[in-house]
């Protein structure tokens, strides 16, 4: 057990009301506070952005994603930092 993490789902669990990065099927990313999610991995996100190449290409809000669309979420605080 690490950081209180046993099973996949309690990564999303420490993650609400915290920025995380989701990548998408079709290179899309989103970065936003995750509100929400269910056992599909559907998400809401809050005061969500649309990232291309590290850098913000457009303000979306209030969001709701798909879980099959979903290739992986992450902190956004470690999927950020420049290496």
């Amino acid at each position: 057990m690490v950081n209180g993490i046993e099973r996949p789902l309690d990564l999303l669990n420490n993650s609400k009301n915290k920025e995380v990065l989701v990548h998408l099927k079709g290179d899309q990313q989103f970065v936003g506070t995750l509100l929400a999610f269910d056992i599909h991995i559907n998400l809401v996100l809050d005061n969500t952005k649309e990232m291309k190449d590290n850098e913000l290409k457009r303000n979306i809000g209030l969001t709701f994603l798909r879980g099959d669309t979903i290739i992986f979420i992450s902190p956004a605080s470690t999927a950020l930092k420049k290496e």
